[in-house]
């Protein structure tokens, strides 16, 4: 990916509303420097607000990585080596409603690593109206999926959101928030601190530029970025028509594991998770250690102790050998990424290798009591 054709996503993301479907149309017919010939000629096709917008983005977009220098925010874009190749998964379903696609890139503010972070995180989400029982609940859950080395994605919102990101800082593992407004936007205005320390210990992620204020529409947007991130979704709390139910259907979209933890049957702000469990849209967890059992398959236990990259990495192998080309298209990672994972794997003789390429070397016990 070249800083013209990064420089060019970026325009196009000031210009065209991020998850609108006419974008992935567009992509599967041109690439982003075609497709911005034609925004700024005005082709047949192209939306009349892409083309009346194209002159001030071009004009604007100085600006805009001048602010976000200022804040210590970068673009991040497809084919980089920062990029998440998960979020590419969004490109190859029909979407929710009028929302769908991978977006044309990424703001991140944070010291952390995007493609480290976002090796295997769970993301937890629920309620902005919550519960005592449920902000406890989150917070364990979000703990007990950091300390065995997983990041925790959510929205940074109140309630459930807020308790997620907290747990996950308790339990020493990085977190992820992914803002429906700028990078730099403390929204809410009372997880300033909040924000700023998720910034400090892992990542603030958003599709829109620095500088940009929340949006209604935007907040549903977002939550496929949430999805697509995360290895497995659980919702803490959620009434019947709440807005993390959406996330979880973005992630039971992209065959994402889905979750939801159980309240009391009279309780309005488990409406919606009892009901997503009663359509059989998500699985019914109870514990960080539910979490990751239906979600990776194992229990942490029964493995040295890895990071959750290796981890994944790991539970793809199989007795046959696989070369590393076959297990990072599989998995959607970086070929490099696969292999510094197998290696760490190696040096606990967890792995063999020979001319055809990776196995497993050892039996290890599964959650069913069985031997993988």
């Amino acid at each position: 990916m070249t800083r013209s054709q990064s420089r060019t996503r970026l325009m196009l993301s000031l210009v065209a509303e991020s998850g609108d479907p006419r974008l992935v149309a567009w992509r599967e017919r041109c690439d982003p420097v075609e497709l911005w010939h034609a925004v700024v000629r005005g082709a047949p096709e192209i939306p009349d607000r892409w083309h009346a917008g194209a002159a001030d983005a071009a004009s604007r977009v100085d600006g805009v990585l001048r602010r976000a220098d200022e804040v210590g925010a970068r673009w991040v874009v497809p084919g980089s080596p920062a990029w998440p190749v998960a979020l590419d998964d969004l490109d190859q379903v029909d979407g929710i409603g009028q929302v769908t696609g991978a977006p044309l890139g990424l703001w991140v503010r944070g010291g952390g690593d995007l493609t480290s972070i976002a090796a295997a995180p769970v993301a937890v989400v629920g309620a902005r109206g919550s519960t005592t029982y449920g902000a406890e609940v989150a917070s364990d859950i979000a703990a007990d999926c950091a300390d065995q080395g997983h990041a925790v994605v959510s929205g940074a919102a109140f309630g459930i959101d807020a308790c997620a990101h907290r747990g996950a800082l308790l339990g020493g593992g990085p977190t992820v928030a992914v803002m429906a407004c700028g990078v730099d936007v403390e929204y809410p205005r009372t997880h300033a601190a909040l924000l700023r320390r998720i910034a400090e210990e892992g990542l603030v992620v958003s599709e829109f530029p620095p500088g940009a204020e929340p949006q209604r529409h935007r907040f549903l947007v977002r939550n496929r970025i949430i999805a697509a991130l995360s290895v497995g979704v659980v919702v803490v709390e959620a009434a019947r028509r709440s807005g993390s139910l959406n996330t979880l259907h973005w992630a039971d979209l992209l065959g994402r594991t889905t979750m939801v933890v159980p309240g009391p049957i009279t309780s309005q702000a488990s409406c919606g998770t009892h009901l997503a469990v009663r359509d059989g849209k998500a699985l019914l967890v109870t514990s960080g250690h539910d979490v990751l059992a239906d979600t990776f398959g194992i229990v942490d236990a029964d493995l040295p102790a890895i990071g959750p990259g290796a981890r994944r990495v790991w539970l793809r192998l199989g007795a046959e050998p696989q070369p590393v080309e076959q297990l990072a298209r599989a998995l959607r990672l970086g070929t490099v990424a696969v292999l510094r994972a197998l290696r760490e794997l190696e040096r606990h003789d967890v792995v063999a290798r020979d001319e055809r390429g990776w196995r497993r070397e050892t039996r290890v016990t599964n959650r069913e009591g069985g031997v993988g």
